[in-house]
Formats: C-alpha cells, sequence, structure tokens
C-alpha cells in the first residue's frame, strides 16, 4: 500500500470540504430542494476526470517536448490523479458496503 503524503490528503480534504459551496447544513428529515448526494457525487467524478486530464496533458507536455513542461510538474500532477482516484475507488467501495448492508436488513 502507498503512502500518501499529508500535504495532498490535507489538499483533497479542504477540495472535497469546497464542494458543498456556502450552503449550510440542512436539518436531519430536511428536504433538500436543489443539489444533493448524488450532485455532490457527479462534482466529485467530475473533478477527478478533470484531475486525470490535466496529468495528461502535463505528461504530453514534458514527454512532446512542446510545452517545456516540467518533471517536478508531472510527477506532482500523477500523484494527486492516483490521489483523487484512490478516494473515488474508496468512496465507491463503501456506497457498496452501505447498499450491502440496506439490503440484509429483514423488512
Amino acid at each position: 500500500m502507498t503512502t500518501i503524503p499529508a500535504s495532498m490528503a490535507l489538499n483533497a480534504y479542504a477540495r472535497a470540504a469546497g464542494m458543498g459551496g456556502n450552503a449550510q447544513t440542512p436539518l436531519p428529515g430536511a428536504g433538500q430542494a436543489n443539489g444533493g448526494f448524488g450532485d455532490m457525487l457527479k462534482q466529485a467524478l467530475t473533478e477527478a476526470t478533470n484531475v486525470s486530464k490535466a496529468s495528461e496533458v502535463q505528461m504530453a507536455a514534458v514527454t512532446g517536448g512542446t510545452g517545456g513542461g516540467n518533471i517536478v510538474d508531472v510527477v506532482t500532477a500523477v500523484a494527486e490523479a492516483e490521489s483523487t482516484l484512490q478516494t473515488v475507488v474508496t468512496v465507491r467501495d463503501k456506497v457498496i458496503t452501505a447498499y450491502q448492508e440496506i439490503m440484509r436488513m429483514p423488512i
């Protein structure tokens, strides 16, 4: 298992905390008219895709020699894409586990 630097974890947490926008936390039992878990998940997946594409652009700039990219930027972009992918996979696993728990509940 790879170790993720603390700075990357803090950056990922800050990005995740900012996904909710400036909206106040809804009260328990109150419905959400706009947005919700599905929208937050869609936004997170879009961000993960964008991070991955950005790392690919960085790699292409360095390997193609067109953009004069820096190898440090490439390594940083790839590491950020990897941590984002790990986060997405972890969330997916948690959602599947929760679904399985709900299916096991007696009716």
